[in-house]
C-alpha cells in the first residue's frame, strides 16, 4: 500500500502541474455517488450535476463504488476497490466522502462497529497523505426509507448509530460535515427503491455539496413568518434563525438590543434575544453586509399555534355567532393572524398534474404573512382560534399572535414527524393508501385527489408525516407559547390506533420546539357516528396519560347530521379557559365536570367529579343520559341527582350496579353542567 501511495504522490505532482488552473473535487462514496439506478449516471449522478454547478474552474471526479462499505472488514471495503486507487491518484483539492449506507448490512455493523471510527480516520488520512493541502468534507448519509426490506430488522437502528458516529468523526478529524439527509429525508418520493435518489434527488445532493464547497447559500433568507405585524413571544428568550452565506455576519436589532451571529459552514445562523416586554410596537431589523430586512409594527405578546382539521379551519364567517364575533374585530389590532391556507382543498375531485408536482415538493400552503385583526381579516380565519385569541387578549391585556394551520380531513398521523413514526409506529407508514390503520375515507379521498398521478410514490396531505413536513417543519421552531388542537374526526374509526398516535403527536411537536408546550385539545362533539362515544371517552382518559394537556368539551355544541357544527365561539372560550387557568395561573374554573371516581353502595352509584362546584342541569330539567349496569353491555336508563357534591345514579332495574356511563350516545342530549355552565364530559367506568 505504501509503495502504491508514493507512486500516486509522484503522479499527483505531475497532474497538479498540468491542471494547476482547476480545483479538483473528488467525490468518494458508494452507489449513491456512482449514480446507481439513474439513466446515464455520467450525466445525471450527483458529481456530474455538481460539475455543471461549479463550472469550468473545477474538475469533479466520480469515484463511487456500488455496494462499498466504509468498514475495512465489511463485505466490500471501499479502500480495497479500484475506485479508491483512482481517487487517490486524482489527489483532489477537495474531497467529499459519502459512505456508511452499506455498513447497515447485517454482515457489517453488528460485527465490526468498533472499527468504524478508526477505519474512517484512515480513509481521511489517505487523502491527506497524497495532497496535504486538500480540504475534506464527510457527509451525513442520505436516507434509507422505511420501504427498505431490512428497515425494521436492523437497518433503521444501525443507520442512526452510524449517523452519530459520522458526526463524531467530523469533530475528531477536523473536517467539514455536509448534511445529505436534510434535503432528502422529507422526500421519500425521491427514493424509488427506498435507497437510491432519482435524478431530482441527485440534484439536491449536488446542490448541498455545491453550497458547502462555495459557502454560497443564496444570501440572507428568512422564514415567511418574519413579516410586518408579526408577534414575538414575550418574557422569554427568543431564538431567531435563518440562512445566509457561510461566514456572513448577521446583525439583529430590536428595541435596545443588538445581537450578532456568524453564519456557520452549513449556512445556518441563529441569535438569542433577551426577553421582550409588552409595550409599544418594535422595529425588527435583520441584516448582513449585502442584504437587509426591516419589519415594522412588531409586537411582543402571547403566540399560540392553532391546528387540526376542518373544525379548526372552520371560518368565523361560516359560524352561527359570526355577527357577535366580528363586532369587536375592528377594535383589536393587537390580535394578529398568520393564517396558513392550503393551495388545494381536499374536496371530492382529481387534482391536475401541476398540483401533484407541487405536492411532492412540499409546496402545499399558500404564501402568507402576519395580518392585524380587522373585520375583513377576522372573517376568514378559524372561528375557534379567533375566539381563543380574543379571550386571551381581553383577559391578559397583551397582544396575541395566532398561527393558524388546519387542514380539512387531515388525520393525526399526517402531523407527526417521520423519525417519531419510524421508531414508535412504523406500521402506519407502509402502503398508506391501503393501510387499514388509516381511516377508509381518508385513503379514498387521497386516492381520488391523486388519481392523475403516474408516480407510485405520489405525496398527499393525508399521507403520514406530510403535514408535519410541509406545514410544521417550515415554521422553523418559531417561538410559541403553546398549542390548541381540534382533530380526531379522521381517526375516530380506530380508537386504539389514535391512542398511540395522539401522544406521539404531542411528543413530536414538543421535540420540534424543544420545550414542553402546553397542548389543549377539543373533545369531539356530538354526531350520529357510532364510534364517537368511545372516541370521546378515549380523549378524556388521555388527560391522565399525557403531561401538560387539557381538554375542552364540545358535545353540547354538536349537530346530529353535520360534522361541522356551527357553534364555535363556546369552544374557543373553553380552550382559552384552560390556557388562562393552567398556563397563566388565572383563578377561574377551567372545565366542566370531569369524572374522577365512582363508589357503588346501597344499590346506587355515587360519582365524584373534578370541577364539580354548583353542578346542575343545563335546561332546568332532571339530569339526563345517565345509565347503570350490573353486567358489562347490559345498561339501563337511570335516575340521577346531585347529592353532597356527587351525582347519585340508580335504577330499579339494577340491584347491584358495577358500571355507570353518561352521555353514551354518538349524538347526546347530556345536560350536566357546573356553576359556570360548562358541560360535563361524557364518560363510562369499568376500564
Amino acid at each position: 500500500m505504501k509503495r502504491f501511495l508514493f507512486a500516486c504522490i509522484a503522479l499527483s505532482l505531475i497532474a497538479i502541474s498540468l491542471h494547476a488552473q482547476k480545483i479538483k473535487v473528488a467525490c468518494v462514496g458508494n452507489s449513491v455517488t456512482y449514480g446507481y439506478g439513474l439513466d446515464r449516471p455520467e450525466v445525471n449522478a450527483y458529481p456530474a450535476q455538481l460539475q455543471r454547478l461549479l463550472g469550468d474552474e473545477f474538475e469533479v471526479g466520480n469515484f463511487g463504488k456500488s455496494g462499498a462499505t466504509l468498514l475495512n472488514k465489511g463485505h466490500r471495503p471501499y479502500m480495497q476497490q479500484e475506485e479508491f486507487k483512482k481517487a487517490i491518484a486524482f489527489a483532489g483539492d477537495r474531497v467529499i466522502i459519502h459512505l456508511g449506507l452499506n455498513d447497515t448490512d447485517p454482515r457489517n455493523w453488528p460485527n465490526y462497529r468498533d472499527e468504524f471510527v478508526s477505519d474512517y480516520l484512515s480513509l481521511i488520512d489517505s487523502f491527506r497523505l497524497v495532497n496535504p493541502k486538500c480540504k475534506i468534507a464527510i457527509c451525513r448519509m442520505t436516507p434509507i426509507s422505511n420501504r427498505h426490506q431490512r428497515f425494521e430488522s436492523g437497518t433503521r437502528d444501525w443507520y442512526w448509530q452510524i449517523q452519530k458516529s459520522i458526526e463524531e468523526i467530523a469533530e475528531i478529524a477536523n473536517v467539514s460535515l455536509i448534511d445529505l439527509q436534510e434535503g432528502l429525508y422529507n422526500r421519500p418520493d425521491l427514493l424509488p427503491d427506498a435507497l437510491h435518489p432519482n435524478i431530482e434527488g441527485a440534484g439536491i445532493i449536488a446542490s448541498k455539496v455545491y453550497c458547502a464547497l462555495t459557502g454560497d447559500y443564496g444570501g440572507l433568507q428568512l422564514s415567511q413568518l418574519y413579516s410586518d405585524n408579526m408577534v414575538l413571544q414575550r418574557e422569554e428568550e427568543i431564538v431567531l434563525s435563518g440562512i445566509a452565506n457561510a461566514g456572513d455576519v448577521v446583525t439583529v436589532t430590536i428595541g435596545r438590543q443588538k445581537k450578532k451571529a456568524i453564519t456557520s459552514s452549513n449556512g445556518k445562523w441563529s441569535v438569542v434575544l433577551d426577553p421582550l416586554q409588552t409595550g409599544n410596537p418594535y422595529t425588527l431589523t435583520i441584516s448582513t453586509s449585502k442584504k437587509k430586512y426591516v419589519f415594522n409594527n412588531v409586537l411582543a405578546g402571547e403566540v399560540w399555534l392553532c391546528s387540526g382539521q376542518s373544525n379548526m379551519a372552520f371560518m368565523v364567517k361560516e359560524g352561527a355567532e359570526k355577527r357577535e364575533q366580528l363586532a369587536k374585530a375592528s377594535s383589536k389590532p393587537q390580535i394578529r393572524f398568520f393564517d396558513m391556507k392550503p393551495r388545494w382543498l381536499t374536496n371530492s375531485e382529481e387534482w391536475d398534474v401541476s398540483a401533484l408536482d407541487s405536492l411532492n415538493r412540499l409546496q402545499y400552503y399558500k404564501e402568507t404573512k402576519w395580518q392585524e385583526c380587522t373585520e375583513q381579516t377576522a372573517a376568514n380565519v378559524s372561528a375557534i382560534a379567533y375566539e381563543f385569541g380574543m379571550m386571551l387578549s381581553d383577559s391578559l391585556h397583551v397582544p396575541v399572535g395566532l398561527i393558524i394551520n388546519a387542514i380539512g380531513g387531515s388525520a393525526c398521523e399526517s402531523w407527526i414527524d417521520r423519525k417519531t413514526l419510524e421508531f414508535s409506529y412504523p406500521d402506519i407508514l407502509y402502503s398508506w393508501k391501503e393501510n387499514d390503520r388509516i381511516q377508509p375515507w381518508v385513503r379514498e379521498r387521497a386516492s381520488l385527489n391523486v388519481k392523475q398521478s403516474s408516480n407510485k410514490l405520489q405525496r398527499h396531505p393525508y399521507e403520514p408525516c406530510y403535514l408535519f413536513e410541509a406545514g410544521i417543519a417550515p415554521l422553523a421552531k418559531y417561538p410559541v407559547k403553546g398549542v390548541v388542537w381540534y382533530q380526531g374526526e379522521s381517526n375516530a374509526h380506530n380508537i386504539e390506533v389514535h391512542e398511540i398516535l395522539f401522544p406521539l403527536l404531542v411528543e413530536s411537536w414538543r421535540k420540534n420546539w424543544n420545550k414542553e408546550l402546553p397542548f389543549y385539545y377539543v373533545q369531539l362533539s356530538s354526531l350520529d357516528r357510532p364510534s364517537w362515544t368511545w372516541f370521546r371517552d378515549s380523549q378524556r382518559r388521555m388527560l391522565k396519560d399525557i403531561r401538560c394537556v387539557g381538554m375542552a368539551v364540545s358535545s353540547d355544541c354538536g349537530d346530529s347530521t353535520n360534522v361541522h357544527p356551527t357553534r364555535k365561539k363556546e369552544v374557543g372560550d373553553r380552550l382559552a379557559r384552560l390556557a388562562l387557568h393552567d398556563t397563566y395561573g388565572k383563578t377561574l374554573t377551567p372545565s366542566g365536570p370531569l369524572f374522577r371516581s365512582v363508589e357503588f353502595t346501597n344499590g346506587a352509584a355515587f360519582v365524584t367529579f373534578d370541577f364539580n362546584e354548583g353542578m346542575h342541569s343545563s335546561d332546568g330539567e332532571s339530569l339526563k343520559t345517565f345509565e347503570i349496569a350490573e353486567h358489562e353491555g347490559v345498561f339501563f336508563a337511570a335516575m340521577a341527582e346531585v347529592v353532597d357534591g356527587r351525582i347519585k345514579v340508580w335504577s330499579k332495574e339494577v340491584k347491584n350496579p358495577r358500571f355507570v356511563r353518561y352521555g353514551w350516545q354518538p349524538f347526546t342530549r347530556a345536560n350536566l353542567v357546573n356553576k359556570e355552565g360548562l358541560p360535563a364530559s361524557t364518560f363510562r367506568t369499568g376500564y
